[in-house]
């Protein structure tokens, strides 16, 4: 056998040893323990889902999935955590659109990569934003509030929970799709602007749905658009802002993901194992509860979307020069 050959014949043996060994591990995985980092605080809609994934997995799998809290930074923290952890399978983690997409244009110390380094595993769920005024407003829908915002800029502020939230974010891209200009107010949460804007002192909310919902639905507050492809289950009757001939979608989505490395059996057994959760009636009943819609695909369908997030809010945040350290 010529050298060339040998080596070939070689390279082929090991790659076969290897994918053999793989399949084993994936076989045997997990054989104790997983870790399952949420980077945000106890009691929160992301630790809760984390909570009940945990309880589906351990289920599922045979073995404890254990939540462990690691907040702070806006879920850089926690999310550094699991880009830092052994691609062994043991650590993932339950990360959102902000650590896996927004805050890497947000913040000029990233500790880590998103695109780079992490696994993408799982889609689990995304919540709308959604436009809401105080009945007072004379806007019926978000074209009509256009409308009025162009007119009267001055006469027109809209709140957000906080500079570099999603919410704000949404609200700096409906500027520049409508060639409007409110003056954005930035509150410390969804909680106190909806009191300021059920009070009167502004006209407005860009906020994620799930805190509006009572007051959309009780009259209290009236929902101009949702920011998702398709009209939000839990609002029927709020249009989308794209129905409206507004070029406006945001939403906050939920998804499990692992240290870059990971053996590629065992992000396909946690994928699938996830979506089983996710696509079952229990699984959209209590995402429903946050006011989330499930979301499932492949892992290759989660890294599009950190790549096109990602991209997509960077132009955001340079036009309207938003900076978080």
């Amino acid at each position: 056998m010529k050298r060339h050959q040998f080596l070939k014949a070689a390279v082929a043996v090991a790659g076969a040893l290897l994918l053999s060994q793989t399949a084993a591990f994936a076989q045997s995985w997990p054989n104790k323990p997983v870790r399952l980092i949420v980077p945000f605080p106890a009691g929160g809609s992301t630790d809760i889902v984390a909570r009940q994934l945990a309880q589906h997995l351990s289920t599922a799998l045979g073995q404890q999935f254990i939540v462990d809290n690691r907040a702070g930074a806006a879920g850089n923290i926690g999310t550094d955590a699991v880009a830092k952890a052994a691609p062994d399978g043991y650590t993932i983690g339950l990360s959102t659109s902000g650590p896996l997409a927004n805050n890497k244009s947000l913040y000029k110390n990233m500790p880590f990569d998103a695109q780079k380094d992490l696994s993408p595993i799982a889609l689990v769920g995304e919540i709308p934003m959604v436009f809401v005024t105080n009945p007072s407003v004379k806007a019926q829908n978000l074209k009509e509030f256009v409308a009025l915002a162009k007119a009267n800029p001055n006469d027109y502020s809209v709140g957000h929970p906080g500079n570099g939230t999603i919410g704000h974010l949404t609200l700096e891209s409906f500027k520049t799709s409508t060639g409007t200009s409110p003056q954005g107010i930035p509150y410390k949460g969804d909680t106190p602007a909806m009191t300021d804007l059920l009070g009167g002192s502004i006209q407005a909310i860009s906020a994620p749905v799930s805190t509006f919902i009572p007051n959309i639905q009780g009259g209290k507050l009236r929902g101009l658009a949702v920011t998702s492809k398709k009209r939000f289950p839990g609002l029927p009757n709020v249009p989308t802002a794209l129905e409206q001939g507004v070029d406006l979608e945001a939403t906050v989505w939920f998804a499990i993901v692992g240290p870059a490395g990971m053996a590629k059996p065992v992000i396909e057994k946690l994928n699938q194992e996830v979506n089983r959760y996710t696509n079952s009636a229990e699984g959209k009943a209590k995402l429903a509860q946050f006011g989330m819609v499930e979301a499932n695909g492949g892992p290759d369908l989660l890294g599009k979307l950190m790549n096109a997030e990602a991209a997509k809010w960077k132009k955001v945040v340079e036009a309207a020069r938003i900076s978080l350290d």
